[in-house]
């Protein structure tokens, strides 16, 4: 069985996309309709912008999901999924993807959702750091024991999970984890708690717009970062959606049970390949791919 999976934030890069606009008719038409529906052209900023200009959070999120949904779209025929995941913003690619969602819904979302993280940032002094070389369960622990708001935020593979708090708690819940034996834990050069209680205002201002976007039957399960299990009912889809900026990324127990649902191949869908090196790091025997068009 096939899975697709798309990348989050952090995937992007300069010049992302221009070869899906210069060799396809289909995506030269759909990066139009993105100009228009975000109302900027974001194509300037994919195709030639600088990397900081791609760290703007109005141009991040909606440039990785553009690559990611543009490229499934292309592919045709190609793309047939037995099930998809999306790690994080990922997940909104994936929804757009399998046809829960529509193109302009879903990017209108994904624009939504930038916006309101980043109002969502600027209440708090907020980050996140990697942790690195210690078990999940012993993680959650020196968070729980830890002053203030961290929480554990992405479960990306065994030994690797990234925590999200205001930023004085990151800090000290880093010198905790040094001293309990983490091999690192580092803060990332990132705009706030992402995945955490202080998106809450985020999950609000994003609930109304989720509520109000059609939800469609999909095409085969999703695996959502928020409940890790096959999910085919729109409601359902809906609801997890909503959580899933306060609520942690569970990306290895979500790779486990599609592995454990008959996954027997990975293709990472949009820019980069971490979601292919973090497959590999919770089952050395999956196979992995780019998908890419000739």
């Amino acid at each position: 069985m096939k899975a697709y999976v798309f990348p989050g934030q952090g995937a992007q890069f300069s010049g992302m996309g221009l070869d899906l606009y210069e060799k396809s008719a289909k995506a030269k038409d759909l990066f139009h309709q993105a100009n228009d529906i975000l109302g900027f052209s974001i194509t300037d900023t994919m195709f030639s912008g600088s990397a900081e200009d791609l760290k703007q959070t109005n141009v991040t999120q909606p440039a990785v999901f553009l690559h990611s949904v543009i490229l499934s779209k292309v592919l045709g025929e190609d793309f047939k999924p037995d099930m998809v995941a999306g790690h994080s913003l990922g997940e909104f690619s994936a929804l757009v993807a399998n046809g829960v969602l529509s193109f302009e819904d879903g990017l209108k979302l994904v624009s939504q959702r930038a916006q309101a993280m980043q109002r969502a940032c600027e209440v708090t002094p907020s980050t996140m750091a990697a942790v690195l070389g210690m078990e999940d369960e012993l993680v959650e622990a020196v968070c729980a024991e830890t002053e203030g708001v961290v929480v554990a935020a992405n479960y990306n593979c065994p030994g690797q999970l990234v925590i999200s708090g205001a930023y004085d708690a990151v800090e000290r819940a880093c010198e905790n984890l040094k001293e309990r034996g983490a091999k690192r834990a580092m803060i990332l050069p990132v705009g706030g708690a992402f995945h955490s209680p202080l998106m809450e205002p985020a999950r609000q201002d994003l609930a109304n717009a989720i509520e109000n976007a059609t939800f469609n039957n999909p095409i085969c399960p999703v695996y959502q970062n928020v409940s890790t299990f096959a999910v085919t009912k729109p409601d359902e889809i809906k609801k997890n959606l909503v959580f899933q900026l306060t609520a942690p990324v569970k990306w290895t127990q979500s790779v486990q049970n599609m592995i454990k649902d008959g996954a027997t191949s990975f293709t990472e869908v949009g820019p980069g390949k971490v979601l292919q090196g973090l497959v590999k790091k919770i089952d050395r025997s999956m196979e992995t791919a780019s998908a890419g068009i000739e």
